[in-house]
């Protein structure tokens, strides 16, 4: 795993597979408008689940979650009601996370529905 990209790539697949494996459904991936992009967009039930993917293989840096600040969910939120407006969507949705740590051979996940809340 040379680059950034590669590994995001890697935690989205990982994170994505997860997912499925919890009985959510797949909707899009990597959705992209001019303010910013949603990592996975999934359907649990009648819920449709923005998913926001972080990885780090150590805490140098900070941890994951730190990395998702508030200008960070912004973006996120603004993004998803775009979303919403151009696929004439009106159901129920939440913001999650999925937070992947360690070497790619031996990694941790922790998914946290309902992660954050734009108020």
């Amino acid at each position: 795993m040379a680059t950034s990209f590669n590994r995001g790539q890697w935690a989205e697949n990982f994170a994505h597979t997860y997912l499925c494996g919890q009985g959510l459904q797949p909707i899009e991936r990597n959705y992209r408008c001019k303010v910013g992009e949603i990592d996975l967009i999934m359907l649990e039930q009648s819920i449709l689940v923005f998913v926001e993917v972080r990885y780090r293989k150590n805490q140098r840096y900070g941890g994951s979650l730190e990395s998702i600040d508030t200008r960070k969910q912004q973006r996120i939120f603004l993004t998803a009601e775009h979303y919403l407006q151009s696929h004439q969507c009106a159901s129920q949705s939440r913001f999650d996370v999925v937070l992947i740590s360690g070497a790619t051979n031996n990694p941790t996940l922790r998914w946290i529905p309902d992660a954050f809340r734009i108020n």
